[in-house]
């Protein structure tokens, strides 16, 4: 033991003296002669702003420049929070800008930014806030281009394509996949834009590295992050979009990808009010990326029910979905949360059960709450979450041991469903193998679920705990027989009963908005385990 930890801290020792060196290097004249090797290539191609409205939130109301006091907003951006500081130096602010703003205005905005930081400087040379600069730059070239003085014009291409020498010396080591994703995308566009056989092909060969490492044999993210999934879809046709308007071919894995990867949005995101949260994800409404891909074309088939290790039935006023699958790999958990067997119900587009969401912020004492099991309706054994985590050098919680899930069946008829699997996460701890079964009954609303604990070698006994977490704004009523409790959402009252087990309201905490968190309410059901196979029956019904 004293020997691991102490190889744990000389390796956290070196990994700090080899980031200070590495930043002495990114700061020196040597590094910074290195990136500024540019040709005279000039713009050939300027892509349309519309391919990039999927990566953007749409404002029907479009700004003026000129409203705007902009004169020392460089120099005053470093008291900024990181949000509003990675929002300004990445420039996207200019898709919210009107096309009758001052060209010369905006022009000289850039270029007070060029004075600023002509030169490498740490944060504002970032990977993704510089790709994304890159890509706005670019796509509102009316703005930040036309019109424009030949001085401006060559300090503005030398800069764009001394920070893309910067991003392709330094995206490989990244290990932001998400990053890496934006990054090939602006080696793409600034190859396309000046013309730059080389820039197209070494973005869309490190693209295709990406994708081969971080997606499955289905194209799902192995992080199992929906978030992600997403954010990879939008990129991906943004590239294609922007391959296809300057007439450059479009690689067959490029269509593979956006085919698999759009299956498994229809399935899991896609005509949702809120996200479903899971592994990462939190409240977000996909309509304006919906409404993306109906003007662009892109319909995807929706023929399965289970992707990426969700398990998801619908129909018109009910959905169902389950976290049927395995951890992910160590290297890709970062968001992972422990939720196996948690599931989401809900009615009319209204959640009826819900999990907690996710705390993003991993510095935040709420981020390894959010990752517990607890915070998921599902069952805990002695308050231990379902999978380990552990701390890496970069603080954030990573998988540690994992499980096996065995005995899926998933049936689906037109009016019931059935879901059921078992893993043995406590099975070296307490002895024991959790069972979970979920019947839904249309005709009847009704959902029927069992959670069976079935003793094994090693049994100890333990407290169990089963969490059945609510939105913020449901009202709950415990009823006086004492197994029952009264939902009331705003499309319909339930019942949630509990027969054989004490049940209970329990305060909690919602995660479900970004880094922020309300008080909710939850049904608990709670008792210990025993020597016999245990069924805890409970159901939860229309009234």
């Amino acid at each position: 033991m004293f020997i691991k930890s102490a190889f744990l801290n000389f390796g956290s020792m070196l990994f700090q003296i080899l980031n200070q060196l590495r930043k002495v290097y990114l700061n020196s004249p040597i590094y910074n002669k290195k990136i500024s090797k540019i040709d005279d290539k000039v713009i050939i191609y300027k892509p349309s702003q519309s391919i990039l409205n999927c990566l953007i939130k749409i404002d029907k109301k479009k700004y003026n420049i000129e409203d705007f006091s902009l004169n020392s907003v460089w120099k005053e951006s470093v008291n900024l929070n990181s949000k509003n500081f990675k929002k300004l130096h990445s420039f996207f602010w200019l898709f919210s800008l009107d096309l009758k703003s001052s060209k010369k205005i905006t022009q000289n905005i850039i270029s007070n930014w060029i004075e600023e930081n002509y030169k490498y400087k740490q944060h504002i040379w970032d990977l993704d806030i510089l790709s994304k600069r890159i890509i706005s730059w670019i796509s509102n070239s009316k703005l930040t281009y036309e019109n424009s003085e030949t001085d401006y014009k060559l300090r503005f291409n030398s800069l764009i394509k001394k920070q893309t020498n910067h991003l392709i010396n330094e995206i490989k080591s990244s290990e932001k996949l998400d990053d890496k994703i934006i990054g090939s995308t602006a080696i793409i566009l600034v190859g396309l834009t000046y013309g730059d056989t080389y820039y197209i092909k070494y973005g869309i060969d490190l693209l295709k590295q990406i994708l081969n490492f971080s997606l499955d044999a289905t194209s799902f993210p192995k992080s199992r992050n929906l978030r992600q999934l997403v954010l990879y879809l939008k990129y991906l046709i943004v590239i294609r979009e922007l391959l296809k308007e300057s007439q450059t071919n479009i690689p067959e894995f490029l269509d593979e990808s956006i085919f698999y990867l759009g299956k498994s949005y229809n399935l899991l995101c896609a005509k949702r009010k809120n996200g479903i949260l899971f592994n990462g994800n939190f409240e977000d409404s996909y309509k304006d990326f919906d409404d993306y891909l109906n003007i662009n074309k892109y319909k995807f088939k929706d023929d399965a029910n289970e992707l990426g290790g969700y398990v998801v039935l619908k129909n018109k006023k009910t959905s169902l979905v389950i976290d049927f699958g395995k951890a992910p790999e160590k290297k890709f958990s970062k968001d992972y949360q422990a939720g196996l067997f948690s599931f989401e119900f809900s009615y009319l587009g209204e959640k009826v059960i819900t999990n907690s969401g996710y705390f993003q912020d991993y510095k935040h004492q709420l981020n390894i709450i959010s990752k517990s099991t607890a915070a998921h309706s599902t069952l805990i054994l002695n308050n231990t979450s379902s999978v380990r985590f552990e701390r890496n050098k970069y603080g954030n919680m990573l998988v540690g041991k994992s499980f096996k899930i065995s005995n899926k069946e998933i049936k689906s008829e037109k009016n019931f469903w059935l879901l059921k699997a078992s893993h043995d996460a406590y099975s070296k701890s307490n002895g024991v193998i959790h069972e979970r079964q979920l019947q839904y009954f249309y005709n009847d609303y009704k959902l029927k679920g069992v959670d069976k604990l079935i003793k094994i070698k090693n049994f100890n006994s333990c407290r169990f705990e089963l969490r059945f977490h609510l939105l913020p704004e449901i009202k709950l009523t415990k009823l006086l027989n004492n197994d029952s409790i009264l939902i009331e959402s705003n499309n319909a009252g339930w019942k949630f009963t509990c027969k054989n087990h004490n049940i209970d309201i329990e305060k909690g905490l919602y995660f479900g908005m970004k880094n922020k968190y309300l008080e909710n309410k939850n049904i608990l059901v709670s008792g210990l385990t025993n020597s016999e196979e245990q069924n805890i029956f409970w159901e939860i019904s229309k009234i």
